[in-house]
């Protein structure tokens, strides 16, 4: 389960940014960075080399960096106490590392000679999960780095210690939210299904009225995406289906085959008026037709906004069905798509091809 803490804003990534370079001992705690050229994530007094701003992805807690694939640095070792490394700690992060792709059962903890409700405790007072939370968050980070770089989802799961894709699909549901009978009457919940489509998995999540969110599993970065929607909506979020994911399912298969092109599943767009508007806008583009920032931003009466309008159009969370794929640069490129440029590039040949 992802922890509750809230997403850092992007206003502030310079400002962690110059942190890390300055290795500012006052913002232990309060950020992790990820490196996605080394593929490990540090605490902002790192003493190795730093990396290029464009290399940095901010997370407020490790558990967030663990999700979006990111191994703990072996310089700094985020997963301890500032200049200090608990036995319990290191021995059992070390253990993970030297096999991320175990599943840990009882008699593990027994082979360490490690308290299996000692690790539990010291894991969630340091780090707001239990070990056992970390080293799901870790194999489940490994299978999405693995889809990312395009591995089947069948041969991710498997090296992954999953045997059926069920059980992987449960796995990434049950790190989104409570179980149910640890809910409270007053909390609400959403559901979240995995679809199976042309171009890769994807994962719809839903109330009983509307579509919340939709996205390619191998996103980087739907896990705070998932974590802003919970946040957003004071939600729990639990494997299912509702009316809008059966919906949603049916509408992307005739999308992918050619015989949709206008969505009628009901959808919720959470997101300030300006995104709202932004978004708006991207649903009046016609299908087979691609704009540029800059020629939405002059649709919106706002010539000069065309950098607010792409972090709006980036901060979507219902792909395809609010076209982002449709907003390419001025100058004709293609420019970037959370789903990956081949994604793009497919979506925009396949609807000036219908």
């Amino acid at each position: 389960m992802l922890g509750d803490a809230a997403m850092i804003p992007s206003e502030r990534y310079e400002e962690y940014y110059q942190a890390l370079l300055e290795k500012k001992t006052e913002y232990e705690g309060l950020f992790y960075v990820g490196v996605k050229s080394t593929g490990v994530f540090c605490r902002p007094t790192c003493p190795a080399r730093k990396p290029k701003f464009v290399n940095c992805e901010f997370y407020e807690n490790a558990q967030q960096a663990l999700l979006a694939s990111y191994r703990p640095c072996q310089r700094c070792r985020p997963l301890s106490h500032p200049n200090h490394v608990p036995d319990l700690v290191r021995v059992l992060v070390e253990a993970v590392e030297a096999n991320p792709e175990k599943r840990w059962t009882g008699q593990d903890f027994k082979q360490l000679s490690v308290d299996e409700s000692t690790a539990r405790r010291q894991f969630k007072k340091r780090f707001g999960m239990t070990f056992v939370e970390y080293a799901r968050a870790r194999r489940m980070g490994l299978a999405l780095k693995q889809i990312r770089g395009g591995k089947s989802v069948i041969d991710a799961q498997l090296s992954t210690g999953y045997e059926s894709g069920s059980g992987f699909r449960d796995a990434f549901s049950r790190i989104m939210g409570a179980a149910p009978a640890l809910l409270g009457t007053d909390k609400k919940i959403l559901k979240a299904a995995w679809i199976d489509t042309r171009l890769g998995p994807m994962i719809a999540i839903s109330d009983e009225h509307a579509l919340h969110l939709l996205e390619f599993v191998d996103r980087r970065g739907l896990e705070r995406e998932v974590e802003r929607l919970r946040k957003r909506t004071k939600s729990a979020i639990i494997p299912g289906v509702t009316e809008p994911i059966r919906s949603i399912e049916r509408e992307l298969a005739d999308y992918f085959e050619g015989s949709l092109t206008a969505f009628k599943t009901p959808i919720a767009m959470l997101g300030s008026p300006f995104q709202i508007n932004v978004w708006q806008q991207l649903m009046a583009i016609p299908p087979g037709e691609t704009r540029s920032y800059l020629d939405l931003a002059k649709s919106l009466g706002k010539p000069s906004a065309f950098r607010a309008v792409a972090q709006a159009n980036g901060a979507n969370q219902l792909a395809i069905i609010i076209p982002c794929h449709r907003v390419i640069n001025a100058n004709g490129e293609l420019g970037g798509y959370g789903g990956g440029l081949s994604r793009k590039d497919w979506l925009l040949t396949h609807e000036k091809n219908v």
